[in-house]
């Protein structure tokens, strides 16, 4: 976020009255339109270990068969090859890929793609849940606060559940025959 958009935003967030500006909480009132609780941050860690474990798998399933080195590999991937080789590394484990070591190493799918599904992957690489809750300190003066996180872990399970669900329905093979479509 610019400096510029950092201040407009907080121009526009809740404003405490006058003697609880400094205190960080909103006043200790029962929850209206116009007093809440929040904590926030303006960057968000994104994981993508599981979208390049993919990229690697699908690189492999679409030289169908071929050995492939990781230099090959971090060059489609846009990254080092030590970082491919360190997921490689889990996904041999897994038991999706085959490998061999040396000056002349490369890798290989061990099953056919269609045989591979996206949740084989997910778990492979030990990929974060999809949502996560939040652990800044409860505020106890806030009902809001003090529940929030039971309320949406319950909803979050569901959702993870659902999408491990759908990813075990699809095959590395869809994602590689999507690949030529624009």
């Amino acid at each position: 976020m610019s400096p510029s958009t950092a201040t407009l935003w907080r121009r526009r967030r809740f404003r405490f009255p006058p003697g609880k500006l400094n205190e960080g909480y909103p006043p200790p009132e029962p929850l209206t339109s116009r007093s809440f609780c929040y904590n926030y941050s303006n960057r968000m860690a994104l994981n993508t270990q599981f979208s390049i474990a993919t990229h690697i798998m699908a690189s492999l399933g679409y030289v169908s068969g071929a050995e492939v080195n990781s230099a090959l590999i971090a060059g489609s991937v846009n990254t080092s090859s030590s970082f491919v080789r360190r997921t490689l590394a889990k996904l041999s484990k897994a038991g999706l890929v085959e490998t061999a070591t040396g000056r002349n190493g490369a890798c290989w799918l061990a099953r056919p793609a269609r045989d591979i599904s996206l949740l084989e992957i997910y778990r492979a690489v030990g990929a974060p849940k999809a949502f996560a809750i939040h652990q800044y300190a409860v505020e106890r003066k806030c009902t809001v606060s003090c529940n929030i996180k039971s309320a949406l872990s319950r909803v979050l399970d569901e959702t993870q559940k659902a999408l491990e669900k759908r990813l075990s329905r699809i095959s590395l093979a869809q994602v590689i025959s999507n690949l030529d479509r624009k």
